[in-house]
């Protein structure tokens, strides 16, 4: 994400920082414990879908993904951040994505009167790959040392755009608008993924796996040490 970018999402942070960080980070709430109640409030939202409450639904994935934004706050708050805490937190980003898609499959698959198109469960999967992939390619380019965050549809947009989606418009117009913005995410998802192997090759053109990683760490990279972390 380009700087510019970021600036705005730094300023609304900073204001509300003594409201919804500075209480957690004064009686030093584990950041894991944040992470696991993000975790708690995405998996009720997939419920949600899979039992017809969009708005509700909408909600919950709104309030997950701002409790997402806590949990980091608070690790760099507290002091508390670790390798675990990053793995942690990130598998059970992957956890509760998928189930939210699961609920929205639910929707198309018969679940819903307001969502009567059969054809978008594989519009939905792709919608789901397509986030995984996204998220897969960020991590693989970081156990090789590269920083690789280009593209448009990282985690933040998916959760503002299913979140906002459900929560306004619900089944309204026959599901139209969720319905477009899974179209969008379907195929902007898997565009960024393309996107990430294109920047990833030209970064490490000319690059073996023996040889160091492109941060100069010296770790070399090898088929029997392929790990990653997802931060």
């Amino acid at each position: 994400m380009a700087s510019g970018s970021k600036a705005p999402i730094d300023r609304i942070l900073k204001l509300i920082r003594p409201i919804a960080f500075d209480p957690l980070i004064r009686r030093r709430v584990h950041p894991n414990i944040v992470t696991t109640i993000g975790f708690v409030v995405t998996i009720a939202a997939g419920i949600a879908y899979f039992l017809g409450h969009v708005r509700i639904a909408g909600a919950l994935v709104l309030v997950g993904g701002f409790v997402d934004v806590i949990d980091g706050q608070v690790a760099r708050g507290t002091g508390l951040s670790s390798v675990f805490g990053a793995f942690y937190d990130s598998t059970l980003d992957r956890i509760s994505e998928i189930v939210v898609f699961l609920g929205i499959f639910s929707l198309y698959g018969g679940g819903h009167p307001d969502f009567g198109y059969p054809w978008m469960v594989y519009t939905v999967a792709l919608a789901l790959a397509g986030s995984l992939m996204v998220s897969y390619t960020r991590a693989r380019a970081e156990s090789l040392g590269l920083d690789c965050k280009v593209g448009l549809m990282q985690r933040a947009e998916r959760v503002l755009l299913i979140g906002g989606a459900s929560l306004l418009f619900g089944g309204a117009f026959g599901g139209a608008v969720l319905t477009g913005v899974l179209i969008i995410m379907a195929a902007l998802t898997n565009f960024t993924a393309f996107q990430r192997i294109v920047w990833v090759y030209r970064h490490t053109s000319g690059v073996t796996s023996t040889q160091a990683r492109p941060d100069g760490s010296g770790t070399a990279v090898t088929t029997e040490s392929r790990t990653h972390i997802e931060l």
